[in-house]
């Protein structure tokens, strides 16, 4: 592709810009914090991760502004290489659902799968299952919000394609949950099953375009990578993967020729209100 072909297309993803401030303004905090903290060092890093990590103790001292600071560092050394991913899955969300809805479903599936998380914790060290430690360590980063927004965008998916597109999820949750025995990959399937439960408010019509259903099947693809990326989980995660991604594009494909969906049987009274 020449130069002059590129600098159109430049030129218009500019101009779509002002459509997603969401995305654009939380990608670009997200790249300030991270650079920021690589630049002063190993330690005041580690200080600002234990400071804004929603973790049992924090919870516990009142520091409820972890819920907000927690969601603005991105702890992973790969945070640029999967940066892409996540602008394509928060920008066809707020493109689809308009910015307040997408800060809406992002933070109360950030905020929600923390306490609900946060509970299970403490009924564990209760009963014994789970040290007093465990109270202190780490958590922090995006894949809460990213995995209730991967899961409310099944609203969007065409209704013939939902049962492989459920299953799918499904499969793979329960992998993450049987494998895995960090908390936080537990938090990931809460997460993901709220968003399953938003869904259902989120019925509305949607103009598709080749551009659209593109995005869409690439910020899908890095949610189900945020859900399995465990190493316990790269033997089962490799197919799984291969078939995810099968679906994604056959689910794609099928948007990229519809101009528009149906509205759920609540859209005339949500009209009204």
């Amino acid at each position: 592709m020449t130069g002059s072909s590129l600098r159109p297309r430049a030129g218009l993803v500019w101009r779509r810009l002002p459509r997603v401030p969401v995305t654009v303004v939380y990608a670009a905090l997200l790249v300030a914090v991270t650079v920021t903290l690589a630049a002063l060092g190993p330690a005041v890093h580690d200080r600002v991760i234990g400071y804004a990590s929603t973790n049992l103790h924090n919870l516990g001292e009142g520091r409820v502004g972890t819920l907000i600071a927690s969601a603005l560092i991105a702890d992973d050394g790969r945070f640029f290489l999967w940066l892409p991913g996540l602008v394509c899955l928060l920008a066809i969300a707020e493109l689809l659902w308009r910015s307040r809805r997408l800060l809406v479903v992002f933070l109360v599936g950030h905020i929600g799968t923390t306490l609900v998380v946060a509970v299970g914790l403490v009924v564990a060290i209760e009963l014994g299952r789970l040290p007093w430690s465990i109270g202190r360590v780490a958590d922090v980063g995006v894949s809460y919000g990213v995995l209730t927004v991967v899961g409310a965008l099944t609203a969007v998916v065409p209704a013939r394609l939902k049962p492989a597109w459920l299953g799918w999820w499904l499969a793979g949750s329960v992998a993450v949950v049987v494998v895995s025995d960090d908390f936080i990959e537990v938090g990931h399937v809460v997460a993901l099953v709220l968003g399953l439960v938003i869904s259902s408010r989120l019925q509305t019509p949607v103009h598709w375009t080749r551009g659209k259903a593109a995005v869409f099947g690439v910020g899908v693809c890095f949610g189900y990578a945020v859900l399995v990326h465990t190493p316990e989980l790269a033997m089962v995660g490799v197919p799984a993967s291969a078939v995810g991604a099968a679906l994604v594009a056959m689910i794609s494909g099928w948007l990229s020729r519809v101009k528009n969906t149906v509205e759920g049987p609540l859209a005339p009274y949500r009209k009204k209100h």
